[in-house]
Protein backbone atom coordinates (compact mmCIF):
# COMPACT_ATOMS: atom_id res chain seq x y z
CA UNK A 1 0.00 0.00 0.00
CA UNK A 2 1.19 3.63 -0.37
CA UNK A 3 0.81 6.48 1.41
CA UNK A 4 -0.16 9.63 -0.27
CA UNK A 5 -0.60 13.44 1.08
CA UNK A 6 -2.68 15.36 -0.77
CA UNK A 7 -2.36 19.47 -1.19
CA UNK A 8 -4.70 20.97 -2.84
CA UNK A 9 -7.16 18.01 -2.09
CA UNK A 10 -10.90 20.30 -2.40
CA UNK A 11 -10.07 21.95 -6.17
CA UNK A 12 -9.90 20.28 -9.67
CA UNK A 13 -6.63 18.06 -9.10
CA UNK A 14 -7.15 16.81 -5.52
CA UNK A 15 -11.06 15.66 -6.62
CA UNK A 16 -9.58 13.91 -9.38
CA UNK A 17 -6.58 12.34 -7.02
CA UNK A 18 -9.45 11.34 -4.79
CA UNK A 19 -11.37 9.52 -7.84
CA UNK A 20 -7.97 7.86 -8.46
CA UNK A 21 -7.52 6.81 -4.76
CA UNK A 22 -11.00 5.17 -4.83
CA UNK A 23 -10.66 3.06 -7.97
CA UNK A 24 -7.04 1.87 -6.52
CA UNK A 25 -8.43 -0.89 -5.04
CA UNK A 26 -6.47 -0.48 -1.77
CA UNK A 27 -3.13 0.03 -3.26
CA UNK A 28 -3.23 3.74 -2.28
CA UNK A 29 -4.02 5.44 1.02
CA UNK A 30 -4.63 9.03 2.12
CA UNK A 31 -2.24 9.84 5.40
CA UNK A 32 -3.08 13.75 5.47
CA UNK A 33 -5.05 16.19 3.32
CA UNK A 34 -4.66 19.99 2.72
CA UNK A 35 -7.19 22.25 1.79
CA UNK A 36 -7.17 26.29 1.02
CA UNK A 37 -9.99 27.49 2.88
CA UNK A 38 -12.72 25.37 1.60
CA UNK A 39 -12.91 24.04 4.78
CA UNK A 40 -16.52 22.41 4.45
CA UNK A 41 -15.34 20.04 1.50
CA UNK A 42 -12.28 18.53 3.55
CA UNK A 43 -14.30 18.02 6.43
CA UNK A 44 -16.26 15.74 4.21
CA UNK A 45 -13.05 14.20 2.36
CA UNK A 46 -11.71 13.38 5.69
CA UNK A 47 -14.58 11.58 7.17
CA UNK A 48 -14.48 9.87 4.20
CA UNK A 49 -10.88 9.01 3.65
CA UNK A 50 -9.30 9.03 7.27
CA UNK A 51 -6.23 11.02 7.09
CA UNK A 52 -4.01 11.20 9.99
CA UNK A 53 -3.96 15.11 9.41
CA UNK A 54 -6.11 17.02 7.77
CA UNK A 55 -4.72 21.23 7.06
CA UNK A 56 -6.67 24.03 5.92
CA UNK A 57 -4.35 27.17 4.72
CA UNK A 58 -6.89 29.63 5.89
CA UNK A 59 -6.45 29.98 9.67
CA UNK A 60 -10.23 31.00 9.57
CA UNK A 61 -10.79 27.57 8.99
CA UNK A 62 -9.27 26.12 11.66
CA UNK A 63 -11.97 25.76 14.51
CA UNK A 64 -14.76 25.45 11.67
CA UNK A 65 -12.94 22.30 10.57
CA UNK A 66 -11.56 20.69 14.34
CA UNK A 67 -15.59 20.93 14.74
CA UNK A 68 -16.70 19.07 12.36
CA UNK A 69 -13.59 16.73 13.07
CA UNK A 70 -14.06 16.41 16.57
CA UNK A 71 -14.20 13.07 17.95
CA UNK A 72 -12.78 10.89 14.56
CA UNK A 73 -9.22 10.71 15.63
CA UNK A 74 -8.11 12.99 12.82
CA UNK A 75 -5.25 15.55 13.75
CA UNK A 76 -6.23 19.39 12.47
CA UNK A 77 -3.70 22.20 11.56
CA UNK A 78 -3.89 25.48 10.11
CA UNK A 79 -1.58 28.21 8.22
CA UNK A 80 1.47 27.63 6.14
CA UNK A 81 2.84 25.27 8.86
CA UNK A 82 0.18 23.00 8.62
CA UNK A 83 0.99 22.89 4.63
CA UNK A 84 4.42 22.32 5.86
CA UNK A 85 3.86 19.45 8.20
CA UNK A 86 1.48 17.75 5.97
CA UNK A 87 4.45 17.80 2.80
CA UNK A 88 6.56 16.54 5.03
CA UNK A 89 4.81 13.91 6.82
CA UNK A 90 6.42 11.02 8.14
CA UNK A 91 3.93 8.40 6.97
CA UNK A 92 3.99 9.96 3.47
CA UNK A 93 5.40 8.38 0.36
CA UNK A 94 4.19 10.33 -1.99
CA UNK A 95 3.32 13.96 -2.10
CA UNK A 96 0.72 14.96 -4.70
CA UNK A 97 1.52 19.07 -4.91
CA UNK A 98 -1.95 20.26 -6.48
CA UNK A 99 -1.89 23.38 -4.18
CA UNK A 100 -3.00 26.33 -7.22
CA UNK A 101 -0.19 29.64 -7.82
CA UNK A 102 2.46 30.37 -5.70
CA UNK A 103 1.22 29.30 -2.68
CA UNK A 104 2.39 25.77 -3.49
CA UNK A 105 5.98 26.74 -3.65
CA UNK A 106 7.13 26.44 -0.13
CA UNK A 107 5.06 23.31 0.27
CA UNK A 108 6.50 21.49 -2.81
CA UNK A 109 10.14 22.40 -1.22
CA UNK A 110 8.99 20.94 2.06
CA UNK A 111 8.34 17.91 0.46
CA UNK A 112 11.19 17.66 -1.92
CA UNK A 113 13.70 18.47 1.02
CA UNK A 114 11.94 15.85 2.96
CA UNK A 115 13.06 13.17 0.37
CA UNK A 116 9.29 12.40 -0.72
CA UNK A 117 8.21 11.45 -4.31
CA UNK A 118 6.74 14.79 -5.30
CA UNK A 119 3.62 13.86 -7.58
CA UNK A 120 4.13 17.45 -9.04
CA UNK A 121 0.88 19.55 -10.65
CA UNK A 122 2.13 22.84 -9.24
CA UNK A 123 4.12 23.90 -12.06
CA UNK A 124 4.48 27.17 -10.28
CA UNK A 125 6.84 25.25 -8.05
CA UNK A 126 9.20 24.37 -10.81
CA UNK A 127 8.51 27.94 -12.60
CA UNK A 128 9.59 30.21 -9.66
CA UNK A 129 12.02 27.91 -7.96
CA UNK A 130 12.87 25.44 -9.95
CA UNK A 131 16.76 25.40 -9.10
CA UNK A 132 16.26 25.30 -5.23
CA UNK A 133 13.37 22.56 -5.74
CA UNK A 134 15.29 20.40 -8.14
CA UNK A 135 18.88 20.75 -5.49
CA UNK A 136 16.25 19.48 -2.53
CA UNK A 137 15.06 16.47 -3.92
CA UNK A 138 18.68 15.83 -5.05
CA UNK A 139 20.43 16.21 -2.06
CA UNK A 140 17.17 14.28 -0.13
CA UNK A 141 17.13 11.68 -2.50
CA UNK A 142 13.69 12.69 -3.39
CA UNK A 143 11.91 12.25 -6.81
CA UNK A 144 9.82 14.50 -9.08
CA UNK A 145 7.19 12.88 -11.14
CA UNK A 146 4.83 15.18 -13.81
CA UNK A 147 0.95 15.17 -13.18
CA UNK A 148 0.49 17.89 -15.95
CA UNK A 149 -0.85 15.97 -18.69
CA UNK A 150 2.04 17.12 -21.19
CA UNK A 151 5.05 16.70 -18.80
CA UNK A 152 3.59 13.01 -17.73
CA UNK A 153 3.12 12.31 -21.95
CA UNK A 154 6.96 13.35 -21.81
CA UNK A 155 8.02 11.77 -19.22
CA UNK A 156 6.45 8.43 -19.88
CA UNK A 157 8.19 8.56 -23.47
CA UNK A 158 11.42 9.25 -22.30
CA UNK A 159 11.30 6.67 -19.81
CA UNK A 160 14.72 4.31 -19.90
CA UNK A 161 15.38 6.11 -23.37
CA UNK A 162 19.21 6.96 -23.52
CA UNK A 163 19.17 10.67 -24.07
CA UNK A 164 22.01 11.02 -26.20
CA UNK A 165 18.93 9.45 -29.05
CA UNK A 166 16.49 12.52 -27.91
CA UNK A 167 16.79 15.85 -30.20
CA UNK A 168 13.71 17.43 -28.39
CA UNK A 169 10.55 17.46 -27.01
CA UNK A 170 6.83 18.79 -28.55
CA UNK A 171 4.67 20.32 -25.49
CA UNK A 172 0.79 20.82 -27.27
CA UNK A 173 -1.55 23.23 -26.43
CA UNK A 174 -5.54 23.49 -26.83
CA UNK A 175 -5.00 26.61 -27.71
CA UNK A 176 -7.43 27.78 -25.20
CA UNK A 177 -11.39 29.16 -26.48
CA UNK A 178 -10.00 31.83 -28.92
CA UNK A 179 -7.32 30.54 -30.91
CA UNK A 180 -9.20 30.14 -34.19
CA UNK A 181 -12.13 32.63 -33.64
CA UNK A 182 -12.36 36.14 -34.88
CA UNK A 183 -12.98 37.89 -31.38
CA UNK A 184 -12.15 41.33 -29.94
CA UNK A 185 -9.60 40.51 -27.20
CA UNK A 186 -10.02 43.41 -25.32
CA UNK A 187 -14.08 42.97 -25.05
CA UNK A 188 -13.69 39.08 -23.60
CA UNK A 189 -15.11 38.53 -20.69
CA UNK A 190 -14.22 36.46 -17.74
CA UNK A 191 -17.03 34.14 -18.11
CA UNK A 192 -16.16 33.43 -21.84
CA UNK A 193 -12.05 32.87 -21.22
CA UNK A 194 -13.86 30.37 -18.76
CA UNK A 195 -15.25 28.32 -21.52
CA UNK A 196 -12.38 26.00 -21.65
CA UNK A 197 -12.92 23.75 -24.77
CA UNK A 198 -11.41 20.61 -23.85
CA UNK A 199 -10.57 20.17 -20.05
CA UNK A 200 -12.57 21.12 -16.67
CA UNK A 201 -10.05 22.85 -14.91
CA UNK A 202 -9.75 26.06 -11.73
CA UNK A 203 -10.02 29.38 -12.58
CA UNK A 204 -6.76 30.70 -12.66
CA UNK A 205 -5.25 27.65 -15.02
CA UNK A 206 -8.47 27.98 -17.17
CA UNK A 207 -7.53 31.54 -18.12
CA UNK A 208 -3.58 30.65 -18.22
CA UNK A 209 -4.77 28.46 -21.01
CA UNK A 210 -7.01 31.07 -23.07
CA UNK A 211 -3.94 33.55 -22.83
CA UNK A 212 -1.15 30.83 -23.07
CA UNK A 213 0.54 31.48 -20.77
CA UNK A 214 -0.13 28.07 -19.55
CA UNK A 215 1.84 27.04 -22.01
CA UNK A 216 4.84 29.18 -21.54
CA UNK A 217 5.22 28.32 -17.62
CA UNK A 218 5.18 24.44 -18.97
CA UNK A 219 8.18 25.05 -21.13
CA UNK A 220 10.02 26.48 -18.25
CA UNK A 221 8.55 23.50 -16.12
CA UNK A 222 9.96 21.05 -18.64
CA UNK A 223 13.52 22.85 -18.57
CA UNK A 224 14.08 22.24 -15.02
CA UNK A 225 12.02 18.47 -15.58
CA UNK A 226 14.31 16.90 -18.25
CA UNK A 227 17.38 18.97 -18.27
CA UNK A 228 16.86 20.64 -21.26
CA UNK A 229 17.33 24.20 -22.96
CA UNK A 230 14.61 25.99 -24.06
CA UNK A 231 16.00 25.87 -28.06
CA UNK A 232 15.04 22.14 -27.58
CA UNK A 233 11.38 22.73 -26.09
CA UNK A 234 8.68 22.75 -28.91
CA UNK A 235 5.40 24.23 -28.70
CA UNK A 236 1.97 23.11 -31.23
CA UNK A 237 -1.43 24.32 -30.61
CA UNK A 238 -3.56 21.03 -30.66
CA UNK A 239 -7.10 21.71 -30.47
CA UNK A 240 -8.36 18.13 -29.86
CA UNK A 241 -6.35 17.92 -26.59
CA UNK A 242 -5.63 14.15 -27.64
CA UNK A 243 -1.93 14.18 -28.38
CA UNK A 244 -0.55 15.18 -24.84
CA UNK A 245 3.53 15.29 -25.82
CA UNK A 246 6.03 14.29 -28.26
CA UNK A 247 9.47 12.88 -28.23
CA UNK A 248 11.52 14.11 -31.48
CA UNK A 249 14.70 11.34 -31.82
CA UNK A 250 17.63 12.09 -33.66
CA UNK A 251 17.02 9.92 -36.40
CA UNK A 252 13.97 12.02 -36.97
CA UNK A 253 10.89 9.62 -35.31
CA UNK A 254 8.52 11.39 -33.51
CA UNK A 255 7.33 9.64 -30.78
CA UNK A 256 3.56 10.64 -29.27
CA UNK A 257 1.92 9.81 -26.35
CA UNK A 258 -2.14 10.21 -26.77
CA UNK A 259 -4.99 9.60 -24.54
CA UNK A 260 -7.78 11.21 -23.58
CA UNK A 261 -8.24 14.91 -21.88
CA UNK A 262 -8.72 13.68 -18.41
CA UNK A 263 -6.36 14.18 -15.82
CA UNK A 264 -7.16 11.21 -13.91
CA UNK A 265 -4.78 9.59 -16.19
CA UNK A 266 -1.72 11.30 -16.11
CA UNK A 267 -2.70 11.51 -11.74
CA UNK A 268 -3.11 7.77 -11.98
CA UNK A 269 0.44 7.48 -13.80
CA UNK A 270 2.63 9.19 -10.97
CA UNK A 271 0.84 7.80 -7.53
CA UNK A 272 1.06 4.41 -8.98
CA UNK A 273 4.57 4.98 -10.74
CA UNK A 274 6.81 2.67 -12.13
CA UNK A 275 3.61 0.15 -12.42
CA UNK A 276 0.58 0.93 -14.50
CA UNK A 277 -3.02 -0.33 -13.43
CA UNK A 278 -6.27 -1.17 -14.87
CA UNK A 279 -8.32 2.20 -14.62
CA UNK A 280 -12.26 2.16 -14.75
CA UNK A 281 -12.35 5.49 -17.34
CA UNK A 282 -12.41 6.37 -21.48
CA UNK A 283 -10.55 5.09 -24.09
CA UNK A 284 -9.56 6.47 -26.69
CA UNK A 285 -11.56 5.37 -30.38
CA UNK A 286 -8.70 6.13 -32.67
CA UNK A 287 -11.56 5.70 -35.76
CA UNK A 288 -13.85 7.38 -33.70
CA UNK A 289 -11.34 10.74 -33.34
CA UNK A 290 -11.83 11.66 -37.12
CA UNK A 291 -8.76 14.31 -37.27
CA UNK A 292 -6.27 15.16 -35.19
CA UNK A 293 -5.08 19.03 -36.06
CA UNK A 294 -1.56 21.01 -35.20
CA UNK A 295 -0.87 24.38 -34.98
CA UNK A 296 1.90 26.93 -34.75
CA UNK A 297 1.55 29.41 -31.84
CA UNK A 298 0.45 33.04 -32.75
CA UNK A 299 2.71 34.91 -30.78
CA UNK A 300 1.14 38.24 -31.97
CA UNK A 301 -2.53 37.70 -30.60
CA UNK A 302 -0.80 35.55 -27.61
CA UNK A 303 2.44 37.04 -26.65
CA UNK A 304 2.29 35.83 -23.23
CA UNK A 305 3.76 32.12 -24.33
CA UNK A 306 6.87 34.22 -25.70
CA UNK A 307 7.14 36.51 -22.42
CA UNK A 308 7.80 33.46 -20.59
CA UNK A 309 10.36 32.14 -22.83
CA UNK A 310 12.08 35.01 -22.69
CA UNK A 311 11.85 35.00 -19.01
CA UNK A 312 13.49 31.38 -19.09
CA UNK A 313 16.28 32.56 -21.29
CA UNK A 314 17.48 35.56 -18.69
CA UNK A 315 16.92 33.35 -15.77
CA UNK A 316 17.67 34.39 -12.28
CA UNK A 317 14.26 35.40 -10.54
CA UNK A 318 12.86 36.14 -13.64
CA UNK A 319 10.36 32.98 -14.03
CA UNK A 320 9.14 34.07 -10.40
CA UNK A 321 8.68 37.44 -11.72
CA UNK A 322 6.57 36.57 -14.70
CA UNK A 323 4.75 33.71 -12.39
CA UNK A 324 3.58 36.26 -9.76
CA UNK A 325 3.06 39.07 -12.04
CA UNK A 326 0.60 36.83 -14.18
CA UNK A 327 -1.21 35.46 -11.06
CA UNK A 328 -2.01 39.59 -10.11
CA UNK A 329 -3.07 39.93 -13.42
CA UNK A 330 -5.31 36.76 -14.24
CA UNK A 331 -6.60 37.92 -10.48
CA UNK A 332 -7.36 41.41 -11.69
CA UNK A 333 -8.89 40.04 -15.09
CA UNK A 334 -11.51 38.35 -13.34
CA UNK A 335 -12.35 40.90 -11.16
CA UNK A 336 -12.96 43.31 -14.62
CA UNK A 337 -10.16 45.78 -13.50
CA UNK A 338 -7.67 44.79 -16.74
CA UNK A 339 -9.18 43.50 -20.16
CA UNK A 340 -7.88 40.11 -20.92
CA UNK A 341 -5.25 41.57 -23.95
CA UNK A 342 -3.25 43.88 -21.29
CA UNK A 343 -3.11 40.34 -18.68
CA UNK A 344 0.66 39.77 -20.87
CA UNK A 345 0.75 43.13 -21.00
CA UNK A 346 0.87 43.83 -17.22
CA UNK A 347 3.00 40.98 -16.77
CA UNK A 348 5.71 42.50 -19.30
CA UNK A 349 5.45 45.61 -17.14
CA UNK A 350 6.40 43.77 -14.06
CA UNK A 351 9.15 42.07 -15.79
CA UNK A 352 10.47 45.27 -16.72
CA UNK A 353 10.22 46.71 -13.13
CA UNK A 354 11.97 44.17 -11.36
CA UNK A 355 15.51 42.72 -11.03
CA UNK A 356 16.04 38.78 -12.38
CA UNK A 357 18.08 38.38 -9.60
CA UNK A 358 21.00 36.01 -8.57
CA UNK A 359 21.75 33.35 -11.62
CA UNK A 360 21.09 30.38 -9.22
CA UNK A 361 18.54 31.80 -6.58
CA UNK A 362 17.60 30.00 -3.42
CA UNK A 363 14.36 30.13 -1.67
CA UNK A 364 14.06 32.97 0.22
CA UNK A 365 15.25 35.10 -3.10
CA UNK A 366 12.79 33.46 -5.07
CA UNK A 367 10.10 34.35 -2.44
CA UNK A 368 11.55 37.85 -2.10
CA UNK A 369 11.22 37.79 -6.46
CA UNK A 370 7.30 36.85 -5.88
CA UNK A 371 6.83 39.35 -3.27
CA UNK A 372 8.59 42.72 -5.36
CA UNK A 373 6.97 41.48 -8.35
CA UNK A 374 3.68 41.50 -6.61
CA UNK A 375 3.77 44.57 -5.89
CA UNK A 376 5.18 45.99 -8.88
CA UNK A 377 2.33 44.60 -10.93
CA UNK A 378 -0.37 46.63 -8.93
CA UNK A 379 1.25 49.32 -8.94
CA UNK A 380 1.68 49.45 -12.45
CA UNK A 381 -2.30 48.22 -12.62
CA UNK A 382 -3.51 51.35 -13.24
CA UNK A 383 -1.82 52.47 -16.38
CA UNK A 384 -3.86 50.10 -17.74
CA UNK A 385 -6.78 50.64 -19.12
CA UNK A 386 -10.49 48.74 -17.76
CA UNK A 387 -11.79 46.13 -20.24
CA UNK A 388 -14.17 47.69 -22.76
CA UNK A 389 -17.11 46.39 -22.42
CA UNK A 390 -18.89 44.92 -25.58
Amino acid sequence: MRRIAILGSTGSIGESALDVVRASGGRLAVVALAAGSNWRTLAAQARELRPLLAVVADPGGEQPLRRELAGTGIEVAAGLEGLRRAAAHPEAAIVLSAIVGAAGILPTWEAARAGKTVALANKESLVAAGAAITAAASASGGLILPVDSEHSAIHQLLRDRDPREVRGIVLTASGGPFFRREIDLDAVTPEEALRHPSWSMGAKVTIDSATLMNKGLEVIEAHWLFGLPLERIGVVVHPQSIVHGAVELTDGALLAHLSPPDMRIPIAAALHHPERVELPWQRLDLAALGRLEFFPPDHERFPALRLACEALARGGTAPAVLNAANEVAVQAFLERRLAFSAIPALVAAALARVPAGPAVPGIEEVLAADGAARAAAREALPEFDPPRRS
